[in-house]
């Protein structure tokens, strides 16, 4: 998890800086108008996806607790920056209507389950906190899943396995990227136990 995410983490920071040779070529015309709205999007998905992993490392939760609260913090604001970016683009998303109410999906996701994961630890219920994360962390990782699936729809069409059309591949990736990982998180994270709900 942790070197899938900082490769996309390398792949993605080429966007930073700004040159539309970089950019996805369906979408090159509108990342060069909507440059902030990238940039926020971009920014924000890198810091989430670069420290996510982190979060999930047992010894920092137990033995560096402030440690862990900041990087908390800096993953919360990535995924609030990243989620408002993605939200700006999404009206734009390559493959029209269905794609983008997918990306709009995500991004909106992205955000409540952020918020929400906030909410719990801030009402000392650490249990929820740690399945909300989770759930956030799915979502930040929709975007190594999105890449792995159109390296996979790139290598199928070039071996002439599939006769899916680009676009309308593209377009079930808008979903298929998101939606299984947070249904995923949902399923395997257990529920809370009283126990470990601490004090208001």
């Amino acid at each position: 998890m942790t070197v899938l995410s900082l490769f996309i983490v390398s792949i993605a920071a080429k966007y930073l800086t700004f040159d539309p040779a970089v950019y996805f070529e369906q979408q090159r015309e509108i990342y060069v108008e909507r440059v902030l709205a990238l940039g926020l999007h971009v920014s924000g998905a890198i810091v989430a996806l670069a420290i996510g992993p982190l979060q999930f490392v047992g010894a920092i939760r137990r033995r560096l607790p402030r440690l862990h609260r900041a990087i908390g913090i800096l993953y919360l604001l990535g995924c609030l920056a990243g989620g408002i970016g993605g939200l700006l683009l999404a009206p734009t998303a390559h493959g029209g209507p269905i794609a983008s109410v997918g990306f709009a999906g995500l991004a909106i996701s992205w955000l409540v389950t952020g918020a929400v994961g906030l909410r719990m630890i801030l009402t000392g219920r650490v249990a929820d906190h740690r399945r909300w994360m989770i759930r956030s962390f799915a979502l930040t990782f929709s975007a190594v899943t999105l890449r792995l699936m159109l390296l996979t729809y790139g290598g199928l069409a070039s071996a002439d396995l599939i006769t899916l059309d680009f676009t309308t591949a593209y377009v079930a990736i808008a979903w298929l990227c998101w939606v299984p990982n947070l249904l995923i998180a949902i399923h395997f994270t257990p529920a809370p136990s009283k126990r470990e709900v601490l004090p208001v």
